[in-house]
C-alpha cells in the first residue's frame, strides 16, 4: 500500500511537468476524490446553523492538514467557498494540483499582500462565500496555535456573517511531512466538522485602544472555534 502510494505521487508529478494544466487537474482530481472517499469517515455537526444566513458569509476555522480544505470543500458544497490559501502551496506540483480543484485566492504569508486582500473583500462584497484559516498555517502540535489578525480587517470591511468551524481528524488523515509536502500520505481516519453558530465582530470600546481591540476581538473569534473543539484541540484558546 505505502509502494502504491509513492507510485502515485511520483506519476502525479511527472504529469504535472508535462501535460496540460487542465487535465493534470482533472485526473488529480479524480485521484483526490478517491482517496478522501476511501480513507476519510467524514461526520458534520451543526449544518443547520446556516439555514437562515442572508448574506456573504466568512467560515473561520483551525487548520490541522493540508487535506483541510479538501475536506471542507466536500462539506459545504453548496456553499460554494473561495479558500484563502498560502502561494507557497502553488509551488509543489502535488499541492498546486489541490489548489486547482477548489476556488482559492493565493495570499504571500507575514506580509502586507495588498493586492490578495483586495481580491479576499472584493469577492466577499460581490456576494461569495469565504473561507479563510486565521492561524495563517497548520498547526504542527496538533492544536490551535496564535492566530494572524488579517481576519479582522476583512470582517470589518465586509461586514459578512462569521460562521466558525471546528475541524478535527484531518491530522491523521494527512498528516504534515515538513520534509516534503509531496511525501504526505492519506490515512484512515475519523474527521469531524462542527459548524458554530454565526457571530458578529465584536465593537471597540471608546477608551480601548487599537491594539488592546485587536487583541480582544481575535481571541474573540478564535475561542468561537474553539469551542467546537474538544479540549485536547483548542491550545492557544483554551
Amino acid at each position: 500500500m505505502k509502494g502504491g502510494r509513492k507510485v502515485i505521487t511520483s506519476i502525479m508529478t511527472k504529469l504535472a511537468g508535462c501535460l496540460p494544466e487542465g487535465l493534470v487537474v482533472s485526473i488529480g482530481k479524480k485521484i483526490v476524490n478517491q482517496r478522501v472517499k476511501k480513507y476519510a469517515n467524514i461526520k458534520v455537526h451543526g449544518m443547520e446553523n446556516l439555514h437562515d444566513i442572508n448574506k456573504p458569509i466568512i467560515f473561520i476555522c483551525n487548520h490541522l492538514s493540508n487535506s483541510d480544505g479538501l475536506i471542507l470543500n466536500k462539506v459545504l458544497r453548496e456553499q460554494d467557498v473561495t479558500f484563502v490559501a498560502g502561494v507557497k502551496l502553488s509551488n509543489n506540483p502535488i499541492t498546486n494540483i489541490g489548489l486547482h480543484m477548489i476556488k482559492t485566492i493565493p495570499i504571500k504569508p507575514n506580509s502586507a499582500d495588498k493586492e490578495a486582500m483586495a481580491k479576499i473583500i472584493n469577492t466577499v462584497k460581490q456576494g461569495n462565500n469565504l473561507l479563510i484559516f486565521p492561524e495563517g498555517t497548520r498547526s504542527r502540535v496538533g492544536s490551535m496555535i496564535k492566530a494572524k489578525k488579517g481576519i479582522l480587517l476583512i470582517a470589518k470591511l465586509t461586514k459578512a456573517a462569521i460562521v466558525p468551524l471546528g475541524l478535527c481528524g484531518t491530522e491523521k488523515l494527512l498528516p504534515i511531512c515538513s520534509e516534503d509536502m509531496s511525501k504526505e500520505k492519506f490515512q484512515y481516519a475519523d474527521v469531524y466538522v462542527k459548524v458554530g453558530k454565526p457571530i458578529e465582530l465584536p465593537k471597540k470600546e471608546k477608551e480601548e485602544n487599537k491594539v488592546d481591540y485587536e487583541e480582544r476581538a481575535i481571541n474573540y473569534l478564535m475561542k468561537s472555534i474553539a469551542e467546537l473543539l474538544p479540549e485536547e484541540y483548542r491550545g492557544e484558546y483554551k
